[in-house]
């Protein structure tokens, strides 16, 4: 348990590191490659601090969403890769959770320029991070629904 919770942390640092840690270098070194290419054109390392500062209207405007959209499916597949090479693929359909936190993250992200919660804008940053608890709820509701059904 204590290795899969480690690739984790490790993916949720960088996409990649967990890889190279487990001496997959070439997916390791694609997965570096890949965040840092999505992230640079996105501008997102910019969005963060921008978000951090609290200027959303300024992230928003500097956010390439073409770009960013892509940033979801490459962020959460490199955590799910992490996590099944240190031993998760063993738990059955232990993906789900990844999976509907990439469909709910990529949600919040389309609607991220728009939606307000109680009058606050959130933007590109917090509104897919805020996104990502009710995909991830889905995710593990889903998995146990399918495991039950399975066992009878």
């Amino acid at each position: 348990m204590e290795k899969k919770s480690e690739a984790l942390l490790w993916s949720i640092a960088l996409p990649g590191f967990a890889q190279l840690l487990n001496k997959n270098y070439v997916k390791g070194f694609l997965f570096i490659f890949l965040e840092f290419l999505v992230n640079v054109q996105a501008n997102f390392n910019e969005v963060i601090v921008l978000s951090f500062l609290g200027d959303i209207q300024t992230a928003i405007e500097r956010t390439n969403y073409q770009w960013l959209l892509f940033y979801p499916c490459l962020y959460f597949f490199a955590m799910w890769d992490a996590f099944k090479d240190a031993g998760g693929e063993k738990e059955e359909y232990s993906f789900l959770p990844f999976v509907f936190a990439v469909y709910f993250v990529t949600v919040g992200l389309i609607y991220s320029s728009k939606v307000t919660i109680f009058g606050v804008l959130l933007g590109a940053l917090w509104l897919p991070i805020l996104a990502m608890a009710p995909g991830l709820l889905v995710g593990f509701l889903i998995r146990i629904v399918v495991l039950n059904v399975q066992r009878g």
